[in-house]
């Protein structure tokens, strides 16, 4: 089976180095397709500056909406297996063939990982424990770096065109195709959105516009204040 990880960028300049150095360690991983929304920073650079990785590509799609940009990736993907991660979340050794493995039984549609944020203080640690609550109650985020089978994905017609939440919608979605696993592998991530604006005003500001969606104020509406945020 080829997995083929799909990573959407936007002005990442700062995170995506070290998320495609994490990668080039990982010997299951077939491709890596990053996508980028008109990145204006060093972004595209360092990404030139990574062309020994093999089977590196990249899609100029030129729109910043996350969403699309994943689905972007998956019409260049190969392989049999989308693993989506964010620009700023880097996997562990052995992530790759735990996915593979888990793949092989047919009744398994995609899965997760345990998420930590990097941040040094306590609300990074808040965040890392918040997360693990949430996944409880059915709220999986794209951070946990999701992972599905490619003919699943297509059968549910893929990411939905929202700006915001639509890595939980994708889930909720999956959930009902089949058994989606949760892997107790760490892949770190970064607390800097929360941080570099202040934590409890973006935090805030974070369960407000998710509450204002459960509420069935349409995605698109909400997705305004999100794009502020990401």
């Amino acid at each position: 089976m080829k997995l083929s990880v799909i990573i959407p960028t936007l002005n990442e300049e700062l995170t995506i180095k070290k998320t495609l150095d994490a990668l080039s360690r990982l010997v299951n991983v077939s491709e890596i397709v990053v996508v980028d929304g008109g990145s204006t920073d060093k972004t595209i650079e360092i990404f030139e500056s990574h062309r020994q990785i093999k089977n590196l590509r990249l899609i100029k799609f030129g729109e910043a909406n996350r969403g699309r940009q994943l689905h972007e990736g998956t019409k260049h993907a190969t392989g049999d297996i989308f693993w989506f991660l964010h620009p700023d979340t880097r996997p562990v050794q052995g992530c790759g063939k735990q996915i593979k493995q888990y793949m092989r039984y047919d009744e398994i549609v995609g899965g997760n990982f345990d998420v930590v944020f990097d941040g040094k203080g306590s609300w990074a640690r808040f965040l890392t424990w918040l997360y693990s609550q949430l996944r409880s109650i059915g709220l999986v985020y794209g951070e946990s770096a999701m992972f599905v089978r490619r003919e699943t994905y297509e059968k549910i017609k893929g990411f939905r065109d929202l700006p915001f939440l639509e890595d939980v919608d994708l889930y909720k979605r999956l959930s009902r195709k089949g058994r989606f696993v949760h892997i107790n592998l760490i892949v770190t991530t970064s607390s800097r959105r929360f941080e570099n604006r202040g934590f409890f005003w973006t935090f805030a500001r974070w369960s407000i516009l998710q509450s204002f969606v459960w509420a069935g104020v349409p995605a698109r509406l909400v997705g305004k204040g999100y794009k502020q945020m990401r």
